[in-house]
């Protein structure tokens, strides 16, 4: 019977997972972390102890923030404000424009075309507080700093998970892979985003962790002071090796709570974590 307990536990871990899997979500162990980078203010090595929870395998998508719009009427702040940043090649590095027609179903402004063969692309031009507004309509929430950073790193303790580095991370990531960004680079067959798991997984089976858009995460730095600031992280689709550079899980992105861009999106944790979520 002693021998039997230990085979049915891992039987059942199993199990878990898959019903995880199958939910579109992964199930991340709890325990104690190694997080942080020695050279980084904002996330310094530490160690940290995370309770588990289920994170989703997929940034989410445009299809499913139009259930959320339908079901409710909401408004973005973009769609409200008509200031959502966007993109197009031949801008100098870090530089971004203002268009006025941009929200979630153009994300990249209406003369830059829509989103209607792109659902299964991840949602942006959202703002922090529109991702909050979805979270409360979905019973879910977002990850914090450290469950973002554990997921991501799936059981390695350095800037990337194993298997990755920055000369295949194209195998893995979204990016941009040009010099600069004075012509469009199309080198892995998207200048913006990619639909959700187009590229490979990490070993937790999590999908696009770095590149195609910055995720946001909730969490307050030491910097911040007394200010509202919303963070993302994972870097994104304009992000390459010269410019940006944040594909890694190391560096936490500050932006607005209010700032719509067209390389901003989420993914999302169960709520709680309850018998029922295990399948029992």
């Amino acid at each position: 019977m002693r021998q039997a307990l230990p085979i049915l536990i891992l039987f059942l871990l199993s199990y878990i997972s898959l019903i995880g899997q199958e939910k579109g979500y992964v199930l991340i162990p709890g325990g104690d972390y190694q997080l942080g980078d020695t050279m980084s203010l904002d996330n310094p090595k530490r160690t940290v102890h995370i309770d588990p929870f289920w994170i989703a395998q997929y940034e989410l998508t445009n299809a499913e923030f139009e259930k959320f719009v339908q079901a409710t009427g909401y408004h973005t702040l973009a769609e409200r404000y008509h200031n959502a940043m966007v993109f197009e090649p031949g801008l100098a590095e870090f530089r971004w424009l203002q268009d006025s027609t941009a929200y979630w179903r153009f994300p990249n402004g209406v003369s830059r075309g829509g989103i209607v063969d792109k659902m299964d692309h991840p949602v942006t031009c959202i703002s922090f507080k529109d991702v909050l507004a979805y979270c409360a309509w979905a019973d879910c929430r977002l990850p914090s700093f450290e469950e973002w950073e554990v997921a991501a790193r799936a059981g390695s303790d350095g800037r990337y998970f194993e298997g990755m580095n920055k000369e295949n991370i194209g195998q893995y990531a979204n990016i941009w892979h040009s010099r600069d960004h004075l012509k469009a680079d199309y080198s892995d067959g998207y200048m913006y985003t990619s639909p959700v798991g187009a590229f490979k997984p990490n070993p937790w089976g999590l999908y696009d962790v770095f590149g195609n858009v910055f995720e946001f995460c909730s969490g307050k730095l030491n910097r911040d002071g007394e200010r509202y600031v919303a963070h993302a992280r994972g870097g994104s689709w304009w992000c390459s090796r010269n410019s940006c550079s944040a594909f890694n899980t190391v560096y936490i992105g500050s932006v607005s709570p209010n700032a719509s861009f067209s390389n901003l999106g989420f993914r999302i944790v169960k709520k709680a974590f309850t018998p029922k979520d295990k399948g029992f």
